[in-house]
């Protein structure tokens, strides 16, 4: 075992260059991780590569990790002076040890802007460290850096292989898209209500994708399964409100505009056919044939299946009051043509503020009502509060199959949670409804 600081640093030495030639052998490696092993048995590398997933053995890391910090503090002090392969190899393998050292990434950008390093690079080693620590704020805000720096810079041809340079950039933008998916799939599965992945993969939908009518339906049907294995995970279900309520914004939004620009070529008919672009009608067209009623009606199946099969589970009551909102806000909206909402584009700063219409500001007053919730009676709730909060007249079909759907699961459940979750959703349903 090494002990005095010249054999720490030969051994520290040994393992940064075994890491570096573990990624030269075999450039797909897909997963790391920490082999519990107290004590060097062998004299081997501790670094252990077995198809795509490398290893290290724990008994380094109280050595490697604290070398190779102090040695990347001491270059950005200028008391140590590393050439680029090394601040390379270094950052490497401290992030993949610790993700959350700023001072690493913020060299590795440096080392970006310089274009000594590949920001795909950058991605791919973020991808690692999340197979790691799959919630790591650094990584997450890295990686959404390193994706501004390939739409600002012109980067995206350098997604495509050899053999395909010429791609079309809308397809390369789809590919990134989906590795973007991917990794926020697997992050998302490796810690529960992974608040982090779902709001990279919202802001991946924002600026990358911007929201089409397309992938926010592709969206919506492969997380459907996802929701379905992880029902307490509020971030997961989270992300499906986000879905829906784009989509309502994304409709309403375009047949607003579709609404004026067939008043302006009323008003000049020679201008009609010539500013309207291909692309421009097949997206109306496709935004046109999207059934919203049904899409709610379907999510509200989907959540009474789930609250049916997995009972007390306040994720599933608590998305089911949004779900009903929406639709109630749909039936109420929609067929307002005149009705400003707010632009999907504008909407980029993060997750808490997008979408954040009139409609939006009601909804989150109507969430906030619970008939169970005491601190409300502490801040001076009164009647008139309630009354305030209470949404318009609404139809009386979609309320009556709520409290139809309530009562079924009072008559039948035995869970005291389940019971104390619906008694909470029905005295929500008589606030906001005003009945």
């Amino acid at each position: 075992m090494a002990e005095s600081p010249e054999e720490v640093a030969v051994l520290v030495q040994r393992v940064v260059k075994d890491i570096r030639n573990a990624f030269q052998r075999n450039p797909h490696i897909d997963e790391i991780g920490l082999i519990p092993c107290p004590e060097a048995r062998y004299n081997r590398s501790p670094i252990v590569l077995v198809e795509n997933k490398l290893g290290v053995e724990s008994w380094c890391v109280k050595f490697l990790l604290p070398y190779v910090h102090n040695k990347l503090l001491l270059y950005r002090q200028r008391k140590q002076w590393l050439n680029k392969d090394e601040l390379i190899d270094i950052t490497c393998t401290l992030l993949l040890l610790n993700p959350d050292f700023t001072t690493a990434w913020n060299v590795r950008k440096e080392l970006i802007l310089s274009g000594t390093l590949n920001p795909l690079k950058d991605l791919h080693l973020g991808k690692l460290a999340l197979t790691k620590f799959p919630k790591s704020p650094e990584t997450w805000i890295h990686r959404r850096w390193v994706l501004q720096q390939l739409i600002q810079e012109n980067s995206l041809p350098s997604l495509a292989t050899k053999g395909n340079l010429g791609a079309a950039p809308v397809e390369r933008i789809h590919r990134l898209v989906q590795e973007e998916m991917n990794v926020c799939s697997e992050a998302a599965g490796r810690y529960p209500s992974n608040y982090n992945a779902w709001s990279h993969r919202i802001w991946v939908l924002q600026h990358l994708a911007k929201l089409t009518v397309k992938v926010l339906l592709d969206e919506l049907s492969s997380t459907k399964c996802w929701v379905s294995m992880h029902v307490s995970d509020h971030s997961g279900f989270h992300y499906r409100q986000f879905l829906l309520n784009s989509l309502i914004h994304r409709t309403v939004t375009d047949n607003n505009t579709l609404v004026q620009n067939q008043m302006v070529n009323e008003q000049n008919p020679s201008l009609r056919k010539e500013e309207e672009s291909a692309e421009t009608e097949a997206t109306c067209a496709e935004e046109q044939s999207v059934d919203l009623p049904r899409r709610l009606d379907e999510e509200m199946e989907l959540c009474s299946e789930l609250i049916d099969n997995y009972p007390g589970h306040e994720t599933l009551w608590c998305h089911r009051r949004c779900v009903f909102y929406l639709q109630q806000h749909l039936s109420n909206k929609l067929p307002l043509v005149g009705a400003v909402v707010s632009s999907v584009d504008s909407s980029d700063e993060s997750l808490n503020n997008s979408h954040r219409s009139p409609a939006a500001s009601h909804m989150a007053q109507a969430m906030d009502v619970d008939g169970l919730n005491e601190s409300s009676s502490k801040q001076g709730y009164t009647q008139e509060t309630k009354r305030l909060k209470r949404a318009p007249v609404q139809d009386s079909l979609g309320p009556e199959m709520e409290y139809r759907f309530v009562d079924k699961v009072l008559s039948t459940c035995r869970d005291v949670d389940q019971a104390r979750f619906a008694t909470a959703y029905r005295k929500w349903l008589v606030t906001f409804l005003g009945q």
